[in-house]
This record gives structure tokens, C-alpha cells and sequence, in this order.
């Protein structure tokens, strides 16, 4: 059994929530290379290198999966970003039998007024495939800096996904995430952003959608330290069959960071009697003069709004579809390609099948 994501501040064990514990989770000793890695959009103004530095995480997983990365990783990836229109520059990692493990350390380093659009997509080649995803991302957006990350996760429901997010945002600085969370028996994501920066701006928009016995835990912590600066975390999420999710979600006003705002929201569909969602949304406050809101809502489908659609001559899967899409759009609005919105809307219809 190993035990992952802990929370920053802990609560009562009762919640259960404080950390993720799983059972019968190999972490793999050897890791062999990973070649099936497409990059488009590289230029004078957006450069990949393959240098970059170990990571020093103030949170992240766990220390066995950040040593993973910092000894093991086959794929080593620094993004350079000096452009000041919005170049888009998308890495796709796809999984098949000769590349089912991926051990992967991006850094991303948006220089000053930068500007970019970064998509991560990571990929199974079938659904039977039992992959391995370990990386960490790292993201330095320096003063007025304006960057777009999208990461898609599309792998299957036999695969195992860990990723840790670590974002610094100086003054003016501006980083936008739009997460879409289908794949992996077990998902577990940490997210941790430090806005240090006056008026740095942090928003996180994700969705997740969860069948079969999948295991999602989103652990999401903000602190603000720069005078007005804001995070908006936004999570829509939908479970079917016994899948399980556990939202937390912590915005800490550190001193200093008066008129600083802080809104988090979170809502699970539950499309099934034995689905589980728990949410733990935390404000902690240590400066006067700033504003943080709350909120977590999880519930089946309204049976008023299915019948209305079912009316329309749609039957009850279909109808169920429309209303988990309806849910997700306000999100997907963020990915501005229409190729990889197409793909992802597909993907919502197969997993709901």
C-alpha cells in the first residue's frame, strides 16, 4: 500500500480524505525508454530542449514518485517561451506495447510578456493497454507573461496516472489550465500554484469523467502572497458504474496579499447509485482585506431534466449524454481547437456508452 497527495492541512480522519491510500499499485524499478512522442508548433520563439533541472517540489505526490522522476525519467522536457503572440505548441504522448511506460519531467518557462498556448496529451493506443504514467510539470510564468495550458488525459481505464503541477506566477502574470481527466484506474493529481507576483492571476478549469472502478483524487492548493492577486478553480465532474472521486481544494491567503480573491467551485454529476464523490474545499486566511467563496454540490441527474429530454425522442443514455456535455462545455469553450474539442467530445460518448 502506498499513500499519496496529502493534504496541506489535515482534517478529521473521519472526512478520510486527508490522503489517498492504494492498494496493489506497482511502482515500476525499471524504467526503459519512451519514444512515441509527437511535438508540433516548435520555433525561434517557442524552443524545446531536453536539458533540465531536478525538481524541488514543495508539495507533489509523494517523495517515492518525485525521486522516480528526478533519477528515472525517460523523457526530459524544458519548454523556452519568448513569444509575444500566442503560438500554440502541442506534445502527445501515445502509449502502445513497445512505450507503456512514461516517466516524464516538463519544465515551462514563459519569459517576460510571453505569450503561449501549451497542449499535453497523453494517450492510450488501446483500452486493454496497462500503461504507467509518472511526470511532474513544472511552470515559471515571469512578469506579464500570459499562458494558456491544456492537459488532456485520454488513457484507459486499466491504466495507472500520477502527475504533480508546480506553478509560479510573478507580477501581472497570467496562467490559464484547461484539465480534461478521463483515463487511468487510478488518477491522482497534485496541483499547487504560488502567486507571488501583484495581480498574478491563476485560473483552473478541469473536468473528469469516471467509469467502471476508476479512483480519482484532485488535490489543488493555491497560495496567494502578491497584493490583488486571484485564483479561480472551477471542477465539473460525472461518475458512472462504482467510480469513486475525492476533490480538495485549498486557497491560503498568505500575509501580504491584501485584496487578493480566491473562488473555488466544485460539482460531480453522479450517474449511478454506486458512484462515490467526496469534496473537501478549505479557505485558510492569514491577511485582512481579501475575498475567498467556496462551493461543492454532488447529485444524480435530475430526473425532471431527463424526463424533458427523453420527451424530445432521445432515450435515456442519450439524454444522459446531453447533460454531462451540457455540464462540460463551459470548459471545453477554453480549448480554442476545434480538432481536439471534436476528439474529447467523441471520447465523453464512448466512456458513457
Amino acid at each position: 500500500m502506498i499513500k499519496l497527495n496529502e493534504t496541506p492541512v489535515r482534517t478529521s480522519r473521519n472526512f478520510n480524505i486527508n490522503n489517498i491510500k492504494l492498494e496493489n499499485v506497482n511502482i515500476p524499478e525499471k524504467i526503459g525508454s519512451f519514444e512515441n512522442i509527437e511535438v508540433t508548433g516548435k520555433s525561434d520563439n517557442i524552443k524545446l530542449e531536453n536539458n533540465i533541472d531536478k525538481c524541488n517540489l514543495k508539495y507533489g505526490l509523494g517523495e517515492e514518485l518525485t525521486n522516480q522522476v528526478n533519477q528515472n525519467a525517460n523523457q526530459n522536457l524544458k519548454v523556452t517561451i519568448d513569444s509575444k503572440k500566442n503560438k500554440e505548441m502541442q506534445i502527445s504522448f501515445k502509449f502502445d506495447s513497445n512505450n507503456s511506460t512514461l516517466v516524464d519531467n516538463i519544465q515551462i518557462i514563459a519569459n517576460e510578456s510571453a505569450k503561449a498556448t501549451i497542449i499535453i496529451k497523453y494517450q492510450d493506443v488501446n483500452k486493454d493497454l496497462k500503461s504507467f504514467h509518472n511526470g511532474i510539470i513544472r511552470v515559471l510564468a515571469k512578469e506579464s507573461s500570459n499562458i494558456n495550458i491544456i492537459l488532456v488525459n485520454l488513457m484507459n481505464t486499466s491504466s495507472k496516472k500520477f502527475i504533480a503541477i508546480e506553478n509560479i506566477l510573478e507580477k501581472n502574470a497570467k496562467v490559464n489550465y484547461c484539465i480534461v481527466d478521463f483515463g487511468g484506474q487510478n488518477s491522482i493529481t497534485n496541483l499547487y500554484s504560488n502567486l507571488v507576483g501583484e495581480a498574478s492571476e491563476n485560473n483552473i478549469y478541469t473536468i473528469y469523467l469516471g467509469k467502471e472502478n476508476q479512483v480519482f483524487d484532485l488535490n489543488y492548493i493555491g497560495e496567494l502572497r502578491g497584493e490583488k492577486s486571484n485564483i479561480n478553480i472551477e471542477v465539473q465532474g460525472a461518475l458512472k458504474d462504482t467510480a469513486k472521486k475525492h476533490f480538495k481544494g485549498t486557497i491560503d491567503f498568505k500575509k501580504g496579499c491584501k485584496k487578493a480573491k480566491g473562488n473555488e467551485n466544485e460539482a460531480c454529476m453522479l450517474l449511478s447509485d454506486e458512484a462515490r464523490s467526496i469534496a473537501l474545499p478549505m479557505l485558510l486566511c492569514s491577511e485582512e482585506d481579501v475575498e475567498g467563496n467556496h462551493s461543492t454540490s454532488a447529485g444524480k441527474v435530475g430526473e425532471k431534466e431527463l424526463f424533458y429530454i427523453m420527451s424530445r425522442g432521445f432515450n435515456k443514455k442519450e439524454a444522459m449524454k446531453l447533460m454531462v456535455r451540457a455540464k462540460f462545455n463551459k470548459i471545453l469553450e477554453n480549448i480554442k481547437s476545434s480538432e481536439l474539442k471534436e476528439e474529447i467530445s467523441q471520447e465523453i460518448d464512448k466512456r458513457l456508452d
